[in-house]
């Protein structure tokens, strides 16, 4: 700053000099001037520079760069979201399962009262009590798809195979019963066909298939006993077929126990094995029986079949089929020269054929069950009775 200077003491003016009113600038001639501007009162300051801008360093670009770019739009931000679906409808969610409802239009003809379902076959009983559904000849053509469906609607869960199944069933008798007149080894041909529909026909009624390893160790079962019978003499026929049958269960129970599946899975399956093979292995009863008495047994089992399937109602189907099979045990006996007890072993093996249309029946079937186990179960029931009343007979 300019120091401070003490300020001159006023002059008189003096004869002949300058008047009080003379010029300012006169009288301040000695005087530094005044001045008023800011940037000449600090014109000795150091000059106010801004201050510079960080610029950002390598190490911050590197750092950010692979980040998207800040953008304010929302569709930027959300560029690579998939898209979001229409939230669903809650209601239309919790309904998509039921069934349609009918309109407004149709309500009145739904209202209707609707007609009663058709009996599965025939004139016959129908009823939760009725134990039998009539044969029929054009075969029973309605089919519910659940038994409980058929108990509800008053049918029973029973049909049995039909006339198809009949038929053949009376044309392997007759061919079982005409083949056994030539010897054994004639019996042998018929006999393989038998035991092959019988372990087929129980594992499909029961529910399992494709189950080939336990069919094809069921039917391994029956040829080994047939072999062990053909092998030994006559009298020990029936050794040779229960000790193939206990080895046979034995086999069954090793292969079910490195079974990987579930227990109940692994017992169904182990009882369904030795049923099947069971009664592939009874059928050699046929080979040890005498060649008399699997003729009278094999006819009667034809006719009986044959007669029930004719279109009677149930009781009648019944008493004529065993009749029949009575009958032509019979008209076989006295050709075979067995005489009056053929009447009772055509009757033993009418039972036993009955019986096994009953359980190739059960729990409404399919085709291929009456096509296997409906032919193939009446034969392989009545063998242990054929050997048995053939030796009484006999």
């Amino acid at each position: 700053m300019p120091p401070v200077r003490e300020q001159a003491a006023p002059q008189t003016p003096w004869p002949g000099g300058p008047g009080v009113g003379a010029d300012a600038a006169a009288e301040t001639a000695y005087l530094p001037p005044v001045r008023d501007s800011a940037a000449e009162q600090t014109a000795y300051l150091p000059p106010v520079q801004a201050q510079p801008q960080p610029q950002p360093q390598a190490w911050d670009t590197e750092r950010t760069a692979y980040l998207p770019p800040v953008t304010e739009a929302a569709a930027e931000r959300t560029a690579y979201l998939p898209p979001q679906p229409p939230a669903p409808d809650a209601a239309a969610e919790r309904t998509a399962y039921l069934p349609p409802v009918p309109s407004a239009a149709a309500a009145p003809q739904a209202s209707a009262p609707a007609p009663a379902p058709a009996p599965a076959s025939g004139p016959g009983p129908a009823g939760p009590d009725a134990e039998y559904s009539p044969p029929t000849l054009g075969g029973n053509t309605l089919r519910a798809v659940d038994p409980a469906q058929a108990r509800a609607e008053g049918r029973s869960p029973i049909i049995d195979p039909g006339p198809q199944s009949a038929i053949l069933t009376a044309a392997l008798g007759l061919l079982l019963a005409g083949a056994a007149a030539f010897g054994s080894y004639a019996l042998l041909l018929p006999l393989i066909a038998l035991q092959a529909l019988t372990a087929a026909g129980w594992f499909r009624l029961n529910g399992m298939w494709p189950a080939r390893q336990g069919i094809a160790l069921a039917f391994a079962g029956a040829v080994v006993a047939d072999g062990a019978v053909l092998a030994v003499d006559e009298p020990y026929g029936p050794g040779a077929i229960i000790g193939t049958l206990g080895a046979w269960v034995l086999l069954t129970l090793v292969l079910q126990l490195r079974s990987h599946a579930d227990p109940d899975e692994r017992m169904y399956g182990l009882m369904a094995s030795v049923a099947s093979a069971a009664l592939a292995i009874v059928c050699a009863g046929f080979l040890a029986a005498d060649g008399e008495a699997v003729s009278v047994g094999a006819a009667a089992v034809a006719v009986a079949v044959f007669a029930r399937a004719l279109p009677l109602p149930t009781v009648p189907s019944v008493g004529v089929s065993l009749a029949a099979a009575a009958g032509a045990g019979i008209a076989v006996g006295g050709l075979a020269g067995i005489g009056a007890g053929g009447a009772l072993l055509g009757l033993a093996a009418g039972v036993c054929a009955l019986v096994g249309l009953r359980v190739a029946a059960y729990d409404y079937p399919s085709k291929f069950v009456h096509m296997t186990a409906g032919v193939a179960l009446p034969l392989a029931v009545a063998a242990p009775a054929v050997y048995l009343l053939g030796r009484v007979v006999g």
